[in-house]
């Protein structure tokens, strides 16, 4: 830029939090455009409705009928409300159909859309079967093709919302999936404390809390590795939200290690463990939100970046002049 040119965007300042100025004041990112409570809702119901069809399988196969009967009943009902809170967030019907036209591998919400209509036809056959005691056979070959979709419909929120710009989403990339996956593990033992009977509800509550722990531990370890935007986890409402997910879920593990014998605690630490694993999906869509919102998020780490890249060159400008031949 020659001296008579001027630039006629002022260039973005860092300040002292939680002062920021960027172009104008206004935003980098826009916010998503997805409703609450209906997409953080969706996230927990996918979540339990796709290890409560592992767990209903592994009760049909080890002779618990009660809990697997509770379990198919999470399955179908997660499943169910999702499609409608996916179709009401689209606002009419006719866009989710739409979003059924192609297979696009690329696209995570194409990709989702996929795993969880053929997992919600799969596990409502099989808890009408239940019910019924209508064509047990296929009734219990659907139950067993929900299940091979319950993996990708406990993670494949974590990675749709990874795929975006926002920082707090899409820097967590490594650890998100993680933090779902032991998020819906735990909403389903949860169910299957609540559900099941207590003689029946060993691998429920062993579920319940071994979920409840990787959740725990992975949201952690994400928080510190995410530096600045991690702190949108700490803060605000997210903050409030992920406290009272670790509050419920440290009582729902506790609960769940003791519940043998008690029905009233089996219930009370079921409770706990749906209501950590909600509030964990909450925390992060809000800190998501927050993120967004935040101009530092972008453009602190690019200039850490930036700043990382000029250093490399320079150091390599200096080896350069020092190898060359004098």
């Amino acid at each position: 830029m020659s001296r008579r040119e001027r630039a006629m965007v002022p260039s973005a300042e860092v300040r002292s939090a939680p002062d920021f100025e960027s172009y104008y004041g206004r935003p980098i990112l826009k916010q998503p455009t997805w409703k609450s409570p209906e997409i953080p809702t969706y996230f927990f119901s996918g979540g339990l409705a796709g290890a409560s069809a592992l767990l209903a399988e592994f009760a049909a196969a080890t002779g618990r009928p009660g809990l697997a009967r509770a379990a198919r009943f999470g399955a179908s009902a997660g499943a169910l409300a999702g499609v409608g809170l996916l179709i009401k967030d689209l606002g009419r019907p006719s866009r989710f159909l739409t979003m059924m036209r192609v297979v696009k591998v690329t696209s995570p919400l194409s990709v989702g859309t996929w795993i969880l209509s053929p997992f919600s036809g799969l596990a409502t056959a099989a808890v009408a079967s239940e019910v019924t005691g209508v064509l047990p056979v296929l009734g219990r070959a659907a139950g067993i093709g929900a299940a091979a979709f319950g993996g990708p419909m406990t993670t494949y929120t974590a990675a749709l919302i990874a795929d975006t710009a926002i920082p707090a989403w899409h820097d967590a990339h490594r650890e998100l999936p993680v933090v779902f996956a032991g998020s819906s593990a735990a909403a389903a033992g949860g169910l299957g404390l609540l559900g099941a009977p207590v003689a029946e509800n060993r691998p429920a509550a062993r579920l319940g809390a071994l979920g409840a722990a990787v959740e725990l531990a992975a949201s952690t370890v994400m928080e510190r590795r995410l530096g600045g935007a991690g702190e949108k986890y700490k803060t605000g409402k997210a903050g409030r939200l992920m406290r009272a997910a670790r509050l419920l879920s440290a009582a729902g593990i506790a609960g769940a290690l003791t519940c043998r014998r008690s029905r009233t605690l089996a219930a009370v630490s079921g409770l706990a463990l749906l209501a950590g694993s909600a509030a964990t999906r909450f925390g992060i869509f809000e800190a998501g939100r927050a993120s967004a919102a935040d101009p530092r998020d972008v453009i602190v780490p690019q200039r850490a970046r930036r700043a990382a890249r000029d250093d490399g060159a320079r150091d390599n400008g200096a080896r350069d002049a020092t190898d060359a031949p004098g």
